[in-house]
């Protein structure tokens, strides 16, 4: 199944960076994000951080506890986030961690892709088993 929809983010909380050396930074991000469209709900997401000299290399790891509603199936569940941008050219994989699916998204899988468009906005596209 193919749930897609938008969502917006708040409260980007940035830690001190925890390690800072030679021009590679370090750090933990946190922050909220609000659903709509065939997932509804709120997240939290704790992210870490590595930058680099170069402006376009980076990259993030992340967990995020996703809670509301999936096309009418309340709960919970968790995603981990990996991705990269090796001067300009960027990757991200987002998946559902096994297993962390809790209320009627117990045995949650899946994979979802975001978006974010010229004009900032962000758009998921969620393909899912359950």
């Amino acid at each position: 199944m193919t749930a897609k929809g938008t969502f917006e983010t708040a409260d980007w909380t940035p830690q001190p960076s925890y390690d800072d050396r030679d021009g590679v930074t370090l750090g933990v991000v946190t922050l909220t994000k609000t659903f709509s469209g065939d997932l509804t709900g709120t997240s939290l997401v704790t992210m870490l951080i590595a930058t680099t000299p170069v402006d376009e290399s980076r990259s993030y790891v992340a967990l995020e506890r996703i809670e509301g509603t999936l096309e009418g199936r309340s709960g919970s569940f968790v995603v981990q986030h990996d991705a990269t941008s090796d001067n300009g050219e960027q990757t991200l994989r987002i998946r559902v961690v096994a297993d962390s699916g809790t209320g009627e998204l117990r045995g949650l899988r899946g994979e979802m892709d975001i978006v974010i468009g010229p004009d900032g906005g962000h758009s998921y596209t969620f393909d899912y088993t359950l």
